[in-house]
């Protein structure tokens, strides 16, 4: 984390809430995703952002979840374990009036057996870089069909990993940028919920 998010924030760069920052916690492990790779990844996204169903489950400073919700999808649901977080994130929820932001506390994984099929259109998969999490996040996903026909999961590591696409799924967009990689990756199908609202 550089030292400037710490003392600033991060700020959310699109849709309503533009400009709107997001503090920083200094706790273990929390690394939000920075301007350049959320402009990238929602540039990636905007056909299929609005009026989409999201879950954030890693969640942070809610970067990417606010993100989401800032540019018009209709849902996100986000997790965060860490309690002084969880304040943080729920204090932006009130301040912003975000009634479409469900908040849970818990870690991913745990929570994971509660999703049920096709219940979201885009998932952000953003782990601690040192939890080894992703590979487990990422099948444990598409084992249960939790994401829509069509849907994405965008998925956020060192970039030096690279994991493949789950069977019956295409790696969509696969980038580095500095230490990070991005990988989306996307379920096949129509995606006629998000279609509508988009344009």
């Amino acid at each position: 984390m550089r030292k400037s998010e710490k003392n600033n924030g991060v700020r959310i760069i699109g849709g309503d809430w533009r400009g709107h920052r997001l503090q920083v916690v200094d706790v273990p492990g929390l690394r939000p995703t920075g301007d350049r790779c959320r402009e990238t990844l929602f540039n990636w996204l905007q056909p299929w952002i609005m009026a989409a169903d999201c879950a954030d489950l890693f969640a942070g400073t809610g970067a990417l979840g606010f993100e989401a919700a800032s540019r018009g999808a209709a849902s996100v649901l986000m997790i965060e374990k860490h309690p002084l977080v969880r304040k943080k994130i729920r204090q932006t929820i009130e301040q912003l009036q975000a009634d479409q932001i469900k908040l849970l506390a818990g870690g991913a994984l745990a929570l994971l057996s509660d999703f049920s099929a096709d219940s979201f259109d885009l998932v952000f998969v953003d782990p601690p870089f040192d939890s080894n999490l992703s590979e487990t996040v990422l099948a444990r996903l598409t084992d249960q069909n939790c994401v829509k026909r069509g849907g994405f999961i965008y998925l956020e590591s060192p970039a030096s990993v690279c994991l493949t696409a789950p069977e019956g799924w295409s790696v969509w967009r696969d980038q580095r940028q500095g230490e990070i990689r991005m990988q989306l990756f996307r379920r096949p199908g129509e995606r006629k919920q998000m279609e509508l609202g988009s344009g």
